[in-house]
């Protein structure tokens, strides 16, 4: 799993900057953040939530809170990591509300904004059988495994964002790569 999807984001310090124009009520430093935020949790909470429904319910309840509070970041982390934080927490509330097991069929189907099929139809293919094995696991290694290979965070960052002990943070990539190896078997389980 040496491939990672390409992203479009400001930098950290750009970033800081918008989020010091948004305490200052700043409307379009908002709408700046909120388009250079917008297509990456969307697919990260696509990814944690498979409920189509819900993910711009918690995408917009996640960036409220930076239009709200951003007092409430300080500093200890990149923005990034405190935003999919948010976002992280957000959904794990959205998924309680529902109590249905109902799973958005399509994601394996819907294609990544970033690369199409036609720039690398192997890399295509690789995304698209893991994007359906990733829906074996669950919600929380789902998040470790897209938060380590599809936005690129570090292990302490992930920690960060889940609320959770670095190590514990292995176990669960662990285990995810174990299962994801299991299911990938006589397809890319080395890619894993």
């Amino acid at each position: 799993m040496t491939e990672r999807a390409p992203a479009s984001r400001g930098s950290n310090a750009e970033e800081l900057l918008l989020l010091e124009r948004i305490r200052a009520g700043d409307d379009g430093a908002f709408q700046r953040l909120y388009r250079l935020y917008h297509p990456r949790l969307t697919n990260f909470l696509l990814k944690m939530v498979r409920r189509p429904q819900l993910v711009e319910e918690v995408l917009n309840d996640t960036l409220m809170v930076v239009w709200q509070r951003p007092d409430s970041f300080h500093g200890g982390s990149k923005l990034s990591t405190w935003i999919f934080a948010i976002a992280y927490r957000k959904a794990l509330k959205g998924l309680k509300k529902f109590d249905d097991p109902l799973e958005d069929d399509e994601v394996a189907e819907r294609v990544s904004e970033e690369e199409s099929p036609e720039d690398n139809s192997a890399t295509f293919r690789r995304r698209d059988m893991l994007a359906e094995v990733m829906q074996e696991l669950s919600p929380t290694h789902r998040a470790v495994v897209d938060l380590t290979y599809y936005h690129e965070l570090d292990y302490n960052e992930i920690a960060r964002i889940l609320d959770c002990p670095v190590g514990t943070v292995k176990t669960r990539m662990f285990h995810a790569r174990r299962q994801l190896r299991r299911l990938l078997e006589g397809g890319l389980e080395d890619w894993v």
